[in-house]
């Protein structure tokens, strides 16, 4: 029996996507927990038969790097919303960031 390769591409293209997307208030937080969740799918399969796969570490790797770019989401989303509700509500914030554009002459 030949040995199938698990395609860790979506993974880290998804990754990728989702560490990007971390400065916009957390919202790569999607695009990382998909790929957290496919990569922990194949890492079950690949250590339920590993005969049967032939980069199940790659996938490994790629599983790990997902979950940090999930927990760096998670962490800038946590403090985006910890920072409009300290200021006061979504008014507020929005007030404070149009008076820092002006200040900065944007």
């Amino acid at each position: 029996m030949e040995k199938q390769k698990l395609n860790t591409t979506v993974v880290y293209i998804l990754s990728i996507v989702g560490f990007l997307c971390c400065c916009f208030a957390g919202l790569g937080i999607v695009p990382a927990a998909i790929a957290f969740f496919i990569a922990n799918g194949k890492v079950k399969e690949w250590k339920a038969n590993p005969e049967n796969y032939e980069n199940g570490n790659a996938m490994n790797t790629a599983k790990i790097i997902a979950l940090v770019v999930l927990i760096i989401n998670a962490l800038y989303l946590a403090w985006s919303i910890y920072s409009i509700y300290a200021m006061g509500g979504w008014e507020a914030y929005m007030e404070e960031s149009r008076r820092r554009m002006e200040e900065m002459g944007i």
